[in-house]
Formats: structure tokens, C-alpha cells, sequence
């Protein structure tokens, strides 16, 4: 009945720090009504000692009834709360991601690629609200998976991601770029977001990557691009031996860092390096904030007053002591 349970007016509670003060005032005027006088039978005055009891219960009565009637000030009320939630178009996201040979140097443990792949999935973790799709691409590009809100889907193509031999080699970040510009061109979210990802320099597909920029632009489309890969030299394949295994060496790390930047500034977007695992977790967390989708929340309070709860005691003790007063009392009298 009293569960969630809250006062809208707590200050009448003061009220309560008056209680000590009736006590002392009635103690006094009990005292001061106390003569001594020594009488040899006591027993007419039975009445009296009744009387007595009575009038000390009907004091206790008046300041439980100032309890009662100092909570009903407080106006004391319950309060249902529903929540009702609503989205406004969210943001439609596609991650395009390099899965060339060099995605697999040693620079990051075990790999780029795989720690791309867990950097990725939390980031799709993160975004409960917004479809997201997959486009992958090396010599060429395409499409894993189209923009879904099945998140589950999106983790479990992330998690099948892999180097494969059958693909034509090279990185193409301009056929990456068109073909996740192709997945949202007919989008009618509120936001349209790409995530490009690569470790290299443009070196093959037919689309150069500022004509998928223009599109991109046309498309209302913002791109955050993201080179991948310590500085310096990293520990990358190089060839496969017989045995269809990679042979690793030192390499230099090349990334065409300028022409991911035109692309995320004529985009709306912004260009970030990652060097290593923890920076690359700090991009995806940044992009995250940087991109956010609205979502309105309305509350609606129920108030239930306990107030009239309190008065009705309140007013019963007070009336029982206005009768005992003016009935019993009197008799005694």
C-alpha cells in the first residue's frame, strides 16, 4: 500500500520537534496540580484515580492525533512512473575493412586483423540502436553483410572474417569506399555513417578513391577514416612457401595517410591513426560519441494521495476525545 512511498511537502515534519515541547508543558501542569493533602480514607476518590488514567491516555490520544495530522501536511503519495521510449531515426553505419595480406602483419597481437575484428564487435556492442552493415575488401570489394539491425548477424560475419588466397590481391580503398556508398545511398536515416578501414596505399580496383569520395559527398554520407599499423616497420607476410604458409619479414609500414584525410574532410568526417590495440579501441570510442542517435524518453507520473488516510485517523481520534470529554469525563467529574 505504501510502497514508493514519497512526502511532497517534507518540511511540515518540524512540526514533529513541538512534541517534546507538550510533554514537558503537560508534566509541569501535572506537577503544579499536584497539593499534598493527607486525608484518613482514600477510597472516595477511586473516581479520581480513574480520571487520572483517562485523562493521561487522552493526552497520549491529542499527540498521536498531531503525528497523524503533521504527516497529512506532508501530503504523503505514491507514485507510478511508466516509461514510454521512443526512437527517432537512428543512424545507419557501414565498416568497411581491409582483409589484404598485410591486415595479417604482427604489429598488433596476434594481428591487425584479428584485433580489428574485436575493436569492431565492441563497437557494434555499443550501438543498440543503429543498423549496421559489413563490406570487406582487398584487390576488390564486397558486401558481408547489407545493413541490418540483427546485431547477432553483424557479430557473427565479424567473426568469420579472414585472410582468403581466393580473393585478388592489392587493396582497393576506393572499390571499399563505393561499394559501402552503395549501401546506403538509399538510406533514409537520420545519419549515414562509413567506417573505412585500412593499413596501405591505394594499388588496385577500377575506382579511384576520390571518385567513391564524390559519391560519398553526393550521398550525404560522412566517412571516418581509420589507417591501421605502427609506425616504422612491422613484422608482416611476404610470401607462402610450399607448405601454403606465410614467410614474414620486417616490412615499412605504408599508409597513404593524405588521401584518407581528403576523404574524411570532404566528407564531414575525420581521419584517425591507430598505432596500436589501445588506440584503436579509443577511435572506435571516440567515433561512437561523436555519432549519436537520439532517442526521446517520455515519463509518466500516477500520484496516489495517502494524505486523506492520515486526516480520517486523525479526525476519529479527536472526536472519540471530544466525546469522552464531554461524556464520561464530565460523569467523573
Amino acid at each position: 500500500m505504501f510502497s514508493n512511498l514519497t512526502f511532497e511537502n517534507p518540511a511540515w515534519f518540524w512540526l514533529l520537534l513541538a512534541l517534546p515541547l507538550f510533554l514537558a508543558w503537560y508534566m509541569i501542569k501535572r506537577k503544579e496540580s499536584q497539593v499534598p493533602v493527607k486525608f484518613s480514607n482514600t477510597a472516595a476518590f477511586s473516581k479520581s484515580s480513574v480520571w487520572g488514567n483517562l485523562k493521561h491516555i487522552m493526552f497520549g490520544a491529542k499527540l498521536l492525533a498531531w503525528i497523524f495530522l503533521t504527516i497529512a501536511m506532508a501530503r504523503p503519495r505514491t507514485v507510478d512512473v511508466t516509461t514510454d521510449i521512443k526512437k527517432t531515426r537512428g543512424i545507419d553505419i557501414v565498416m568497411s575493412i581491409d582483409i589484404s595480406a598485410s591486415m595479417l602483419a604482427k604489429d598488433f597481437r596476434p594481428n591487425r586483423m584479428e584485433v580489428v575484428k574485436n575493436v569492431a564487435s565492441e563497437f557494434v556492442e555499443n550501438r543498440p540502436n543503429d543498423r549496421i552493415g559489413l563490406v570487406v575488401f582487398s584487390g576488390e570489394s564486397y558486401t558481408k553483410t547489407p545493413v541490418t539491425s540483427d546485431k547477432t548477424i553483424i557479430q557473427n560475419t565479424l567473426e568469420d572474417i579472414s585472410y582468403s588466397s581466393q580473393i585478388e590481391g592489392g587493396t582497393a580503398i576506393g572499390m571499399g569506399l563505393a561499394t559501402a556508398v552503395n549501401r546506403l545511398k538509399d538510406s533514409e536515416a537520420k545519419g549515414k555513417v562509413i567506417i573505412l578501414l585500412t593499413d596501405g596505399v591505394n594499388n588496385s580496383g577500377f575506382i579511384e578513391p576520390k571518385t567513391a569520395a564524390d559519391l560519398a559527398l553526393e550521398y550525404d554520407i560522412k566517412v571516418y577514416s581509420i589507417g591501421v599499423g605502427s609506425m616504422g616497420m612491422a613484422l608482416s607476410p611476404v610470401a607462402i612457401d610450399r607448405r601454403g604458409e606465410f614467410q614474414y619479414r620486417n616490412t615499412k609500414v605504408e599508409i597513404d595517410e593524405d588521401l584518407l584525410q581528403d576523404i574524411s574532410t570532404l566528407t564531414g568526417g575525420q581521419y584517425f591513426r591507430a598505432n596500436n590495440e589501445d588506440k584503436l579501441k579509443s577511435i572506435y570510442e571516440e567515433i561512437n560519441k561523436l555519432e549519436k542517435t537520439e532517442i526521446k524518453e517520455t515519463k509518466y507520473y500516477n500520484y496516489d494521495e495517502k494524505y486523506p488516510i492520515f486526516v480520517l485517523v486523525a479526525g476519529i481520534i479527536l472526536a472519540v476525545i471530544a466525546l469522552l470529554k464531554y461524556t464520561i469525563m464530565r460523569s467523573i467529574v
